[in-house]
């Protein structure tokens, strides 16, 4: 009797190992696609973002005829630091909230006591205070905590003061908002006399240079009135558009933009986890300085101490430079409302060039 074999249909084991194989090589070469398509969405509504702040810094000059202070910090009301009654020290950031449809949250501040008080308005304060506002961060920051950051620490934010009272525990605040964009007060030093001569980048404090020879740093540390030394207050001036504290600094408008509102840069990018001051409401979170090159690491803070010279603490003047989590450089907002990318590797004259809104460099815009 014949017997008819069945034939077994399906892969051998060889066959299925190489449809495997293949499998994970698509994968491979689909992935790096994938990120990068994501990366481009973060980064456009990144750019949305800063056009956002734009057009409200624009609305507040059209209303007052001047860009907001850097911060309610003037030393004529007192003492800028923890606790003060006599102020605020609310930065730039608050004071264009109505602009960007926050109105019921500057409702909620008081421009007249520090945030650390808890008297009158203490719960409203407190309201504001964990109130995030998308629009301030950057969504490539994948550490901003959705705006709100641990207080304090080796890898918190730092407010100035306490922050406020949480009204449901009658203890301050454990979190302090914060946000990818600070101000630009150009390039002021941002080291300079602080650590005397200043950062490796910077014209060592006290330099007399030839004529035609570029300086990286001008007195007036963070955009104040110092001179480099900090010894006296006159000869500095605000290069960029916002100070951290405001007594001998006078507003700043467009008229005062001379070197040209393209090639001036008004708002740019931090990283709060490199930075510990990147708190959004007060004076010491709000600004950065182009004398430090962009995207400069401060990610050191689990092996050096709070107030190391270490310029690559993120306790350390040097992360008041710019930095992104994108690729090779940072989006930043000029003067005219335009939003651009530069690159990390710019050169650094160039960069302190676009910080300075007045100081009569000739740049193209093809060296950015």
């Amino acid at each position: 009797m014949k017997v008819s074999a069945r034939r077994r249909l399906g892969f051998t084991l060889i066959e299925l190992l190489v449809v495997i194989a293949i499998i994970g090589v698509l994968i491979a070469l689909l992935l790096p696609a994938v990120q990068s398509a994501r990366e481009a969405a973060r980064r456009a509504q990144c750019v949305n973002n800063l056009k956002q702040i734009g057009i409200a810094l624009h609305n507040y000059h059209d209303q007052v005829n001047a860009f907001p202070p850097g911060a309610i910090a003037d030393e004529n009301r007192g003492s800028i630091w923890a606790g003060s009654s006599q102020m605020s020290t609310l930065s730039w950031r608050a004071l264009i909230l109505p602009q960007m449809e926050g109105t019921n949250t500057y409702n909620a501040l008081n421009f007249d006591v520090h945030g650390s008080n808890t008297g009158a308005g203490a719960g409203s304060w407190y309201t504001a205070w964990v109130t995030v506002n998308n629009t301030w961060l950057c969504p490539s920051d994948g550490q901003n905590n959705g705006g709100l950051r641990d207080r304090e620490g080796l890898t918190g934010q730092w407010p100035n003061g306490q922050g406020p009272i949480n009204p449901a525990t009658g203890a301050p605040a454990t979190v302090v908002p914060v946000s990818n964009y600070p101000g630009s007060f150009g390039d002021n030093y941002c080291i300079g006399g602080l650590t005397p001569p200043g950062g490796p980048w910077e014209t060592p404090v006290g330099t007399t240079l030839a004529p035609g020879q570029p300086r990286i740093g001008w007195a007036g540390f963070w955009g104040t009135n110092f001179d480099e030394t900090l010894a006296t207050r006159g000869p500095g001036r605000l290069r960029g558009f916002f100070s951290y504290r405001n007594a001998g600094i006078g507003p700043v408008n467009l008229a005062s933009v001379r070197d040209g509102t393209s090639n001036t840069i008004i708002v740019g990018e931090t990283l709060p986890y490199q930075a510990a001051d990147s708190n959004f409401y007060m004076n010491n979170g709000s600004t950065f300085g182009t004398t430090v090159p962009i995207n400069w690491k401060t990610t050191d803070a689990a092996v050096v101490a709070f107030g190391d010279s270490n310029w690559r603490s993120r306790f350390s003047y040097a992360s008041k430079g710019a930095k992104s989590e994108h690729p090779g450089g940072a989006n930043f907002l000029f003067a005219d409302g335009s939003v651009k990318f530069l690159k990390e590797s710019i050169n650094i004259v160039v960069y302190c060039a676009l910080g300075s809104r007045n100081g009569g460099e000739v740049i193209s815009a093809d060296q950015y």
